[in-house]
């Protein structure tokens, strides 16, 4: 339901607006140093400076008007009186405290009663710094420093005068008329959902829902997990982790051994093969080769070496007992021997590439335990292996 309320009490009782000032005059006083090749003595200066304000441009124009009677120099006798009129732009800066920075240039004329060898009338350019520090609403001091150029002839001669004076403001414009204030409409919020009924495309929205610019249910999905709050039944779960359709953990076994990927440490192990709780198996062929009647170990197999190395130096929980078998050919003793020295020889290298020895052992089984038929060369190759047999401590 909407419920309007006119608030035309406040027109006539709004903003009291700050008064501005059209106009500005300031007598000052200062000192005036010569400089360059000017043939006078340092002066005292008096002037008035009047500045326009009620114009639109950040700019605003000033007359400067200036005397002096200054003495010439030791060379020359006598004195002059020198006047100056400028007009310049002024530029006012935003007030520090109270005060008000303001900068201005412009151009002038100065003329000279009398004249002493190249000391001429003739046109200057100044530029200047001031402040002004108010007293009251439309008195204050006003400081400047102006230096002021002109072309002698055939030279250039400066001036740099410091003034002081008091300001005046008058002329106050028309205060702003109040802006007109329209008719404030307050709509109601009848299902108190924070969007009013007059644009809550759905009115009855049930208490303490979250809801969308338009008053409807707002969808949500607050851990960004893909499934959204409604019916996700873990809404909390941690940012990059993969779900389920119940936004809960998914729970993968992706080598399918039984033990969850986050609990495998040996997560590609071949489909069937027997793991223990960590999902590793419990013995494994390293498939290590070996020359021809020899404990030497081939170069191909030193990557597969250096794989299972890695994996006892990051898991030093476990130990591995490395097992050596041979085929059936030669004695039963000379095979046992063989077995053995390849066995130490694969625990010598594990040991190079920096796993603990405490971690290790090398047992030779000779020609026991065949895994394939010895009376074939496949069946032979097959048998001369070397395995590792894992233990956790």
């Amino acid at each position: 339901m909407k419920k309007t309320l006119l608030l035309s009490a406040l027109l006539s009782a709004t903003l009291a607006l700050a008064t501005d000032y059209n106009y500005e005059v300031t007598p000052v006083i200062g000192y005036n140093v010569a400089e360059g090749n000017i043939d006078i003595e340092d002066q005292l200066l008096v002037g008035v400076e009047a500045q326009i304000n009620n114009i639109s441009s950040l700019i605003k124009p000033e007359l400067s008007v200036l005397y002096t009677n200054a003495d010439y120099d030791k060379s020359a006798q006598g004195s002059t009186n020198i006047y100056r009129i400028a007009l310049n732009g002024v530029y006012e800066f935003d007030k520090i405290g109270s005060i008000t920075p303001l900068a201005k240039a412009g151009l002038g004329y100065e003329t000279m009663s009398s004249h002493h060898e190249e000391n001429y009338d003739s046109p200057f350019v100044d530029a200047g710094v001031g402040a002004k520090i108010p007293f009251t609403d439309n008195l204050a001091l006003k400081l400047e420093a102006v230096y002021m150029v002109k072309h002698n002839d055939n030279r250039w001669d400066n001036n740099m005068a410091v003034l002081a004076g008091l300001n005046f403001a008058f002329g106050a414009k028309a205060q702003k008329a109040a802006p007109v204030v329209a008719p404030v409409v307050v709509d109601g919020d009848d299902d108190n959902d924070g969007v009013v009924n007059s644009k809550d495309n759905c009115l009855y929205t049930p208490a303490g829902t979250k809801v969308d610019a338009l008053g409807c249910a707002l969808v949500l999905d607050s851990d960004h997990d893909g499934v959204n709050d409604n019916i996700d039944q873990c809404p909390t779960t941690p940012k990059g982790t993969k779900v389920d359709e119940t936004g809960c953990k998914l729970m993968l076994d992706d080598d399918q051994d039984g033990i969850l990927n986050s609990d495998d440490i040996c997560p590609n192990t071949p489909v069937g093969e027997a793991v223990n709780s960590d999902g590793c198996p419990a013995n494994v062929n390293l498939q290590i080769n070996f020359e021809n009647n020899s404990a030497q170990i081939t170069s191909e197999s030193q990557a597969r070496i250096q794989k299972y190395a890695d994996f006892l130096n990051k898991y030093t929980n476990y130990s591995a007992k490395i097992i050596g078998y041979t085929d059936s050919r030669g004695s039963a003793t000379y095979n046992k021997q063989l077995s053995q020295k390849r066995a130490e020889a694969v625990v010598a290298d594990l040991i190079s590439k920096g796993v603990n020895p405490e971690q290790l052992s090398a047992t030779g089984m000779g020609e026991e335990n065949p895994i394939a038929d010895n009376s074939t060369s496949e069946g032979r190759a097959q048998n001369r292996r070397i395995e590792a047999e894992l233990v956790k401590n």
